[in-house]
């Protein structure tokens, strides 16, 4: 809903206000029935892991995951109302349009979260699965604790811009924005947040305590505001022009360069506060106390999970912390274009657009890693790699990744669970080509060609959640986000699309009969490639020995100088991925005793290095190859075509038109790349004991489109 209101004052000066209210409510994940009904196993109570619920989600890596039964995934509601008034001002004086004004909006984000509430088993691999040894359990306790979130928080915005006609053919535009808003808050004082990854008791809006029994995290240590506010800073300066080199409006020239700030809006924080301690119970446990006598399947029994976490002081509650201190988080942005009339219904433009992303958002699943720096043994950086801490081992020879040398747990903070993570300390850069030429309608024709040469390089890519895109690492290393820099989740390299419409002229002495069934028909299409989106090798599991469990954990590989990743034909299921070029992370056997933690050997038998070289799964490289493989390309041709039938009784511009469209008219087939982690789990190369994965590794699981689909319309047009 929107009121405006224009008051001109005089010729030179008018000013518009405008009040506006926005609501959108949604329900968002339910599952509220199963398929066969209530006596279907996903609808049968008593197959839930936690009491009241039903079965629970499960994770076996290498397998896609079940997600469990009615309601046993994450689930929640939404209510976003939003208020605002804007003032705009417009005075022409001379050569010069000045405009300035501003705007105020208060937003108002209410959301319950239902966060895995019948909780969620992963397992290490098939055989643990078949076991019934899960290597943790992790669930929110509703029941204990359900305290729905009233998010706050309002954004300013004043600008002045100046539009100087400095002579009859340049333009020259410029401004300057300032962008503050206030700092998140609940309405209720019921945020959250370690100020430090390290710190065992959070900051809160309001004192609370869990109805649970202490340990860490279970109560508030202090209050104060979510974060410091670096929006106090935000003045975005602006420089635009526009000239037309000859004089005749058949040319012109754009370009511009401005700063736009990210601002720290509520839908960043929802996945930071819909598990975090106190507000919420959401707790996780990797140590499991099975009645005595010890059987396996025991703690993957009904009810069982729910048992392991209620009332337990062992098991540990889910955290989020937010950078306390953040820096502002900017992109720079600038333009240059070239527009040049070839015909009286064509244009040519050709441009190039750069940007550069500074202080950008870091986030993940799960950030309690071991060998973080703050943790009882940080990692170490060696002339092979980034080295992580690597324990005494409890049976046999090596050593067990996430131990510290004296046995200990090196989690960055080991008294807690899952801990996601917000740090501002990501950069990105983006350089594009971009070519059209459009062709007006005229003549019964008109087409558009847009071709886009571009690269977009990043540390991170995500923005709302960890795994924004399905092919996304979840879970970054926020210490080291450098080491993850490479092409972005949402990189193309080259997108082409033409599209064209084309009225079929209908012969001027066609009549009756003849004029009205081959009259008026109108062709269609739109043409769509593009040379497909990137995707990362990676090792199944936690060979590193990080302990996140919150997180889609994985292990890097080292790529084979000179080999090609992508298996020039991929006939039928054939692997996509070349998995001869990849081989595991290896230290100069004459090394060994020179580096800081000791080397973990692979527990695969028969995992053997090439002469002179030790595997050390505890060693990453110092760029882990993220998105370095590129999909197969995607193309797509759509068809229509449209009959119309004017009705001059009702009005001259009154007709009746079918339409018969055919998507993906050449029922081309497009494919995902395989995918890490959440995405399909297919990109993995190696288990995590440093096996080749075997059977439908790296092989495409995903369409990229749908099949041909044809549709047919009726559209009353006058």
């Amino acid at each position: 809903i929107s009121l405006e209101e224009n008051h001109t004052f005089n010729s030179n000066f008018v000013n518009t206000a405008r009040i506006g209210y926005n609501r959108d409510r949604v329900v968002n994940l339910f599952a509220p029935s199963a398929i066969g009904g209530a006596n279907a196993p996903g609808g049968n109570l008593a197959l839930g892991a936690v009491p009241g619920q039903y079965a629970p989600r499960v994770t076996v890596h290498g397998i896609n995951d079940f997600y469990g039964g009615i309601n046993a995934g994450s689930h929640y509601l939404h209510a976003w109302n939003s208020y605002q008034y804007n003032d705009d001002a417009f005075w022409v004086h001379g050569a010069h349009t000045i405009k300035f004004g501003g705007s105020v909006e208060r937003m108002l984000y209410n959301e319950h979260t239902y966060q895995e509430p019948a909780g969620r088993y992963q397992f290490a691999n098939y055989l643990s699965f078949l076991e019934g040894m899960p290597k943790s359990f992790e669930a929110s306790l509703v029941n204990l604790v359900d305290n729905p979130r009233e998010f706050r928080q309002t954004i300013f915005g004043f600008y002045v811009q100046d539009d100087w006609k400095m002579k009859s053919n340049l333009t020259i535009n410029m401004g300057i924005r300032y962008e503050p808003s206030t700092v998140l808050k609940d309405a209720q004082g019921r945020i959250t947040n370690l100020a430090s990854i390290t710190d065992s008791s959070p900051v809160c809006g309001v004192q609370f305590s869990a109805p649970i029994p202490a340990q860490a995290g279970s109560a508030c240590g202090s209050t104060g505001p979510y974060f410091s506010n670096a929006t106090l800073r935000n003045f975005e300066p602006r420089l635009g022009f526009a000239w037309d080199p000859f004089k005749n409006g058949k040319t012109s020239v754009r370009g511009g360069i401005g700063i736009y700030d990210v601002d720290p809006i509520p839908g960043y924080f929802l996945l930071q506060q819909n598990q975090a301690a106190p507000f919420l119970v959401f707790k996780s446990t990797k140590t499991f106390t099975s009645p005595a006598p010890f059987t396996p399947g025991t703690i993957f029994a009904a009810q069982e999970g729910g048992a392991q976490l209620a009332g337990s002081t062992t098991s540990q509650l889910a955290m989020s912390t937010v950078e306390a201190k953040p820096k502002r988080s900017y992109g720079e942005e600038w333009n240059l274009s070239l527009q040049r009339q070839l015909m009286s219904d064509m244009t040519l433009t050709v441009g190039y657009v750069g940007t550069r992303g500074v202080h950008l958002m870091t986030r993940g699943d799960d950030g309690n890693m071991a060998g973080a720096p703050g943790s009882s043994a940080p990692y170490a950086k060696t002339q092979y790699g980034y080295l992580f801490p690597c324990g005494p081992a409890s049976a046999g020879s090596g050593c067990t990744p996430g131990l510290n040398p004296a046995g200990g747990n090196a989690q960055v903070n080991p008294n807690l669970g899952t801990i996601r993570y917000i740090y501002w300390n990501a950069n990105a850069n983006y350089n594009g080509l971009n070519i059209s030429l459009d062709k007006k309608f005229q003549h019964g024709f008109q087409f558009q060609v847009a071709y886009t040469f571009a690269k977009s390089l990043d540390d991170t890519s995500q923005t709302i959640a960890g795994d924004t895109f399905a092919n996304s690492i979840n879970s970054p290393w926020w210490f080291l986000p450098g080491a993850f820099y490479g092409p972005s989740d949402f990189n193309v390299a080259h997108t082409l699309s033409i599209n064209g419409l084309y009225d079929i002229p209908t012969p001027k002495d066609w009549t009756g009969a003849l004029k009205t069934a081959l009259g008026g028909w109108e062709l269609g299409g739109i043409v769509t490639y593009n040379s497909g989106t990137p995707t990362t090798p990676d090792t199944s599991g936690d060979p590193l020995g990080l302990g996140n469990t919150g997180a889609d954990q994985f292990g890097p590989i080292v790529k084979i100088a000179g080999c090609n990743p992508v298996n020039s034909s991929t006939p039928g299921y054939a692997s996509y991925i070349n998995q001869k070029c990849y081989t595991l992370p290896s230290v100069p056997t004459a090394s060994l005793s020179s580096l800081p933690y000791p080397c973990a050997p692979y527990a695969a038998p028969g995992v053997t290095a090439p002469a002179g070289q030790t595997f050390c799964s505890n060693l990453a490289p110092f760029n882990i190859g993220r998105n370095s493989i590129t999909g197969p390309h995607f193309f797509n041709l759509d068809f229509s075509t449209m009959k119309n039938f004017p009705i001059t009784k009702i009005s001259e511009t009154f007709k009746i038109q079918f339409r018969a469209e055919f998507f993906n008219i050449t029922n081309h087939s497009n494919f995902v790349p395989p995918q890490p982690g959440s995405g399909d789990g297919n990109s993995q190369i190696f288990n995590s004991d440093g096996s080749l994965v075997t059977g439908l590794s790296s092989t495409f699981n995903a369409a990229a489109n749908s099949t041909r689909q044809i549709q047919f319309a009726i559209k009353v047009v006058w």
